[in-house]
């Protein structure tokens, strides 16, 4: 998407006219630089696709294009060697990044732009599954899947896919993957009461999986939606090494990824993966030792690259995460920065106390200062249950008035133990 943006922002820059010959270079800029992008990115070209990232640009521009000129874009077909990537429920495909590269998706040939939104009428399942098969029986199963309902992503390569699809008949939906392959974490959603069924098929275990210990409900979720294996440590908590071991089992891959995320489960993660590998598994543990520093890790997890370079790059991630939590004292009591009295809000950096503030916010603004002193390009902020929307806004806001090159991402952890936690990237 990024490319995309800069071509956009190159053709914009060279024509001199006025506000439509601007927008209209603009738009013209972004749709020849999607066109490449099978070219560029070796994952987009096995999948014959265009990045959706880079697709959903394509459409705000157009959309701009639009309100300002009071002419549509012309839909035209594509003519390069990709497909035009299909939406997902009526929008782009989007989502936390994967391996770090934007997970796109392939369908039947068309426009660029989105189509019209669907009526009420559309099929009646969400039909998801991952699927072990070779590459000419995925050519199969699209025909097949693609007679059967709308909304078709199938995107993958090297033996393992990614499934989606609306149809009407979801037994059918499945049927078509077992005879490609082997499918499993099959997933069936019904519309009409957004009610998710598992359906269980026994099959050869994933080529790669992640175990993330989250310390809340709402990170859980998070990570869940990133395709990982969750372990809530709750406060207090701590989950133990069986707990550890039965999460890598239900993760069934060949290869594990194991993201402890605290300084303190160190020796029964490694306690876990030492047990998990004398089953059968190839585990690895990045020493994370904070959420934050696990999210960074996820997002750069790429299944499709070689294991042990899959593992160097979530280690490195993780390194380059500085992480940081607030906590209330809960005694007066000596610390790094001084005494602290009973219900002072301490702000610990890399497991340190490094402030003590009065107050959430300013100790909050206190600890990024410093964090962000040494650099930063991302600013991560995970929200406890009781904490307040407008403690994210003020900080977001401060960071944008401070540090203008430096972006900020907020998440609700849900039930966690900290009120705050800070990563900088």
């Amino acid at each position: 998407v990024l490319t995309v943006a800069t071509a956009a922002a190159e053709a914009a820059r060279g024509d001199a006219g006025d506000l439509h010959a601007v927008v209209r270079a603009a738009y013209g800029g972004a749709r020849t630089a999607l066109e490449r992008t099978p070219e560029q990115l070796a994952v987009l070209g096995r999948a014959g696709v265009v990045d959706a990232g880079g697709r959903g640009l394509v459409t705000v521009l157009g959309a701009l294009l639009e309100a300002v000129t009071g002419q549509a874009p012309v839909r035209e077909p594509r003519t390069g060697p990709g497909k035009a990537a299909a939406p997902v429920d009526g929008g782009s495909v989007v989502g936390l990044p994967v391996g770090g590269v934007p997970v796109s998706a392939g369908a039947a040939d068309g426009p660029l732009d989105c189509p019209e939104e669907a009526g009420g009428g559309g099929p009646a399942f969400e039909v998801i599954y991952l699927l072990e098969a070779r590459d000419e029986q995925v050519d199969r199963l699209r025909a097949r899947l693609d007679a059967l309902g709308d909304s078709l992503v199938v995107v993958g390569g090297d033996g393992l896919w990614h499934v989606h699809v609306h149809v009407d008949d979801a037994g059918a939906a499945v049927e078509a993957g077992v005879e490609a392959g082997r499918p499993y974490r099959i997933r069936i959603t019904h519309f009409a009461t957004e009610s998710g069924h598992d359906v269980r098929v026994q099959a050869e275990p994933a080529r790669r999986a992640v175990v993330v210990v989250v310390p809340g409900d709402g990170l859980a979720g998070l990570c869940a939606e990133a395709g990982a294996t969750t372990v809530i440590a709750r406060p207090g908590e701590p989950p133990a090494s069986g707990e550890l071991v039965d999460a890598i089992r239900r993760a069934h891959a060949r290869e594990v990824v194991l993201l402890p995320n605290d300084a303190a489960l160190r020796h029964t993660a490694a306690a876990a993966a030492e047990q998990a590998r004398t089953e059968g598994v190839r585990v690895a543990l990045v020493p994370t030792r904070a959420a934050v520093q696990g999210i960074a890790a996820l997002a750069v997890h790429e299944p499709d690259r070689g294991f042990d370079e899959d593992v160097v790059a979530m280690t490195a991630a993780a390194g380059a995460t500085r992480y940081a939590e607030l906590a209330v004292a809960e005694h007066r009591s000596w610390t790094m920065a001084g005494i602290c009295q009973a219900g002072d809000v301490l702000g610990l950096i890399d497991g340190d106390v490094a402030v003590i503030g009065a107050d959430v916010q300013a100790t909050a603004r206190t600890v990024l200062d410093r964090m962000l002193a040494a650099g930063g390009e991302l600013v991560t902020l995970v929200l406890g249950e009781d904490v307040p929307d407008t403690l994210a806004d003020a900080l977001e806001e401060y960071v944008r008035e401070g540090h203008l090159a430096v972006d900020t991402v907020v998440y609700r952890g849900g039930h966690q133990r900290a009120p705050l936690l800070i990563g900088v990237e």
